[in-house]
Parts: C-alpha cells; structure tokens; sequence
C-alpha cells in the first residue's frame, strides 16, 4: 500500500508556522515516510469503504486532540465560524484556549482511497491519500464531528464526500462532542 499526504491535509497536520496542536518532531516528509515503511498497530474501517483509518503507536511528542469539558476548564471554550480552506463555507467551531492536553498514545491517519480522491478532484501518484490525523489516548476513532457528516452529506460540490447521513452514527458523534472539545496552543 503506498500512501500521500493531500495538499487537503498538509496545512492542517504541518502548518507553515508550527503549532502545539498538530504533528510535533517530524517533517510531512518523515511522516510519510514512516508510514509507508512502518505497518500499522491496527487497521479499522472508515465510515465508507473508500475510508480506511491506519492506527499508529506514537512515536513523536504530539498531543491528544481532544480534552474533556469539565467545570474546571468551561470557560476555556471559545468558538468562531472557519472553513478548512477558502473554497469552504465556514461553519461554527469551538475550541479550547489555555488548555494543554497530554501526550497522545496513537495517531489515528485517516486514507481515503484515490479513487475518492479523484471523484472529490484530488490526484494522487498512489493508491491512498492522508486527509487528516487523529492524536489519542486510545487505538480507536475519535468520533467525526457532526459538522464534517453534514459537509460529507451536501456532497462533493460543498467540501464533502458524498456520503449520506447516518442517524446513529451522527448521535454517537454529538455525545462525544457535547462532552469533549478541541484545543489550541
């Protein structure tokens, strides 16, 4: 299997200007590299069969993406409306400021096939793209945020993949979001 890293997911993993929530201790060419010669510690199914997602044990200092919201750190929440790229609409967000997360036990590396990628007008020179990361304490898929099914289900025209809403899967995901959060360094 070979993989990229997408110019979708290379400003959000490996900013121009480094930040502390994103990959630490490696270049977007070392962890690609490290991909491609280091087989996975496990592998799970997307939320569609063009989405696989390849469960590294972490070998760089990056954090957890995701901090619980508790009544210690509330008032830390702040939000905004973003798009992950200027051909997006921006959609409401909402982050951690001032929280500091511990050091994630996997990385999570969310590949969408080239096929998807293609259909979506992305080409790749190999069969599976990197279009985002995970950072967790655990070997398993943080939940996608609601926001993201949505733009999955508006389609490709919108920043999306096509993918139709799953009832179950988006009230699983708004549990987990209701009661996690984000941050920013």
């Amino acid at each position: 299997m070979s993989i990229v890293l997408t110019e979708f997911a290379r400003p959000r993993l490996f900013p121009r200007t480094p930040r502390a929530n994103t990959i630490q201790d490696c270049s977007a060419e070392q962890f690609v590299q490290h991909l491609n010669t280091h087989a996975p510690f496990k592998v799970l199914d997307g939320y569609a069969p063009f989405c696989k997602l390849h469960v590294y044990e972490n070998w760089t200092s990056t954090r957890c993406l995701t901090v619980p919201i508790t009544v210690a750190n509330q008032h830390q929440l702040r939000s905004g409306y973003e798009a992950r790229n200027r051909d997006e609409l921006p959609v409401l967000v909402r982050w951690f400021e001032g929280v500091e997360s511990p050091v994630a036990d996997y990385l999570v590396v969310i590949l969408y096939s080239a096929e998807q990628l293609a259909k979506e007008g992305t080409h790749i020179t190999a069969g599976w793209g990197i279009v985002g990361c995970i950072y967790t304490a655990e070997p398993e898929e943080v939940p996608m945020a609601p926001i993201t099914m949505m733009r999955n289900a508006l389609g490709v025209e919108e920043g999306g993949s096509g993918v139709p809403l799953d009832r179950e899967a988006y009230a699983r995901a708004v549990a987990f979001w209701e009661a996690n959060a984000n941050w920013r360094g």
